[in-house]
């Protein structure tokens, strides 16, 4: 059993890892902060705080991830994903623990066109994946014991993203248009944390990848959201990303290649589509009032 501070505890991630760690299966203390019990762009008093608690291993999930709005704050943007990331691994430096830090698939162009490994050179597109690859490198660079997860396209039940925004829109009107050349693979926040958990078992270090299995679009994600949650009459219409006029650029290809956790850890994380179902049955039970 370890102490486990997690910050950022009340954000879409945070909150499945906190109960996923705490579960008789892993049986760690756990301590959850955001940003009421802690605000990493105060480095003295982030460094002072950590210090006090002396946590064994620290989850940095806490980001600025509005990706279009990233495009016109910049400086906010860097001193939380960037700076931020830095003083939660100074804290982690002065108490001897290991640092884990939540990054992007957006720290790839996308020009690749087969899925990224971790040894491949990044080059963010936009402001949002340079401070998340800013942040890497400082955790990197200044924790020896660190480890990095990349993920992409998250979904779970506490928190804004695309699976709720599709199943609102369709409540409101008929017609969806949705961006058809962005490929990538939707991930599950409680698929994340049980992994996160067992990398924590295995004792993992450097740069991991960390995705579902399989890989869709936008709009093929959007289709299979409305299909699943049986929602009639409905018409889906695929546009380019050029066309949604998004303020920021996103990769047109950015999948992960989760060889590497499977070779070191033997996990393979379950497809998309099998824990988009989980999840939407979940919302439904919790809508029906069968889940308090």
């Amino acid at each position: 059993m370890s102490r486990i501070l997690v910050i950022g505890a009340k954000g879409m991630l945070g909150r499945d890892l906190v109960k996923i760690l705490q579960s008789p299966k892993y049986d760690h203390e756990v301590i959850g902060w955001d940003i009421e019990d802690i605000d990493i762009c105060e480095e003295e008093n982030t460094i002072k705080k950590i210090q006090g608690l002396s946590p064994e291993i620290i989850i940095n999930t806490a980001a600025f991830t509005d990706v279009d709005a990233c495009e016109t704050i910049r400086e906010k943007v860097f001193a939380i994903n960037a700076e931020g990331a830095k003083h939660v691994a100074l804290g982690a430096l002065k108490c001897g623990a290991k640092i884990i830090y939540i990054s992007t698939d957006y720290i790839f162009d996308g020009k690749k066109r087969e899925p990224y490994l971790e040894t491949d050179t990044p080059n963010p597109i936009n402001v949002y994946g340079w401070s998340k690859l800013k942040g890497e490198r400082y955790v990197q660079d200044l924790v020896e014991n660190s480890l990095i997860i990349r993920t992409q396209w998250l979904f779970g039940r506490y928190g804004k993203n695309f699976v709720s925004s599709i199943l609102k829109q369709a409540r409101q009107k008929k017609m969806l248009s949705i961006v058809n050349d962005q490929i990538g693979s939707p991930t599950y926040t409680i698929d994340l944390s049980e992994a996160i958990s067992i990398m924590i078992e295995h004792n993992l270090k450097g740069i991991f990848h960390v995705t579902n299995q399989d890989v869709c679009s936008w709009y093929t994600f959007g289709k299979a959201i409305i299909g699943l949650a049986r929602i009639p009459g409905i018409e889906i219409k695929p546009i380019s990303s050029k066309e949604s006029g998004r303020l920021a650029q996103r990769p047109s290809y950015s999948v992960l290649s989760n060889q590497k956790l499977k070779k070191e850890t033997g996990m393979v994380l379950r497809t998309w589509s099998e824990a988009l179902k989980d999840y939407l049955d979940l919302i439904e039970k919790e809508e029906k009032g069968v889940l308090l």
